[in-house]
């Protein structure tokens, strides 16, 4: 059974994120402080934490700090719309996503779906014959020979990987490939999706005009 905690001291918010993600197969815990979110951890470790920056008894990001000494388990942080710091701060120390408020409850549950599907495939290497693909490692092969990927080449990658039969846009990709993405030309994605196609060789990375891309799903 799924686990998600969800640490959020806005109590009406918090049960709508409860609604949201809820579904058959998963565990809701809430907390309101971060008191509240230490105890549920010591009852036993979550599968994803959904975890408010602003909290009554302090930073949401005290907690993502201890839950990075201890695990790799998904966090994606929520924050405010006018404090990029917190979101700069929460990526720098391990967060893997975050959504800014107010934010749609579909959005929210969309990007903790994203992340359950990528923490089952990082369970080990993605096989994608003749591809190998193992981001733990940071180790990539094409019918068992090395291939050798540049930091963006392997973020690119990796996120059409983990998001594969979903089209991923132009503006997500520069966001999340150059951490923000303002101040990149927009034609750095297109040269760097050339170049990831050219060292793979026949990768299903299909341009989807107008939108962005993705990699399809071979049946």
């Amino acid at each position: 059974m799924c686990r998600i905690l969800i640490v959020e001291d806005d109590r009406a918010l918090s049960r709508g994120v409860a609604l949201a993600l809820g579904q058959e197969g998963r565990q809701l815990a809430a907390a309101h402080t971060l008191a509240q979110a230490r105890r549920e951890l010591e009852s036993g470790a979550p599968d994803l934490v959904v975890l408010d920056v602003n909290l009554p008894d302090g930073s949401g990001l005290d907690l993502l700090l201890q839950l990075r000494a201890e695990s790799d388990v998904p966090v994606l942080l929520l924050t405010a719309n006018d404090l990029e710091s917190d979101q700069v701060a929460g990526l720098e120390l391990g967060a893997d996503d975050y959504v800014t408020k107010p934010f749609s409850l579909a959005v929210l549950r969309a990007r903790v779906n994203a992340l359950l599907r990528r923490g089952r495939r990082e369970e080990g290497p993605a096989e994608l014959p003749p591809f190998s693909f193992d981001f733990r490692r940071m180790a990539f092969s094409r019918d068992g020979v090395p291939l050798d990927l540049s930091k963006t080449e392997q973020r690119l990658l990796r996120l059409l990987v983990e998001n594969r039969g979903q089209v991923l846009t132009r503006e997500r990709l520069l966001e999340q490939v150059w951490d923000g993405g303002e101040f990149v030309d927009e034609n750095a994605l297109s040269v760097a999706v050339k170049r990831l196609r050219d060292k793979l060789g026949g990768a299903p990375i299909r341009t989807v005009y107008g939108l962005g891309y993705t990699w399809e799903e071979t049946k």
